[in-house]
């Protein structure tokens, strides 16, 4: 039984949703993680407990949504391209 389908359309799709799952995936986590990591270094630096790690990710949140956003967009377009074939 073959990973990926047969039909060349069907491969495609499955091919973009495939790479809408890891780009997704890499712009909700990076962000989040880069700015938690420096909030922590801060924190120890400055001895200020939480604070800046909790604006890491406070920051972080609506960065990843915007470039979810962005992706999703262009993701749309690219659908209805294949759509239209």
């Amino acid at each position: 039984m073959p990973l990926l389908p047969q039909d060349k359309k069907e491969r495609q799709y499955m091919l973009l949703g495939l790479r809408i799952i890891g780009d997704f995936g890499a712009i909700i986590a990076l962000p989040v993680v880069m700015f938690v990591l420096v909030g922590q270094y801060l924190d120890e630096k400055y001895a200020t407990g939480w604070k800046f790690t909790a604006l890491g990710f406070i920051l972080a949140v609506p960065l990843s949504g915007i470039m979810i956003f962005k992706k999703a967009k262009t993701y749309g377009e690219e659908y209805k391209k294949l759509d239209d074939k």
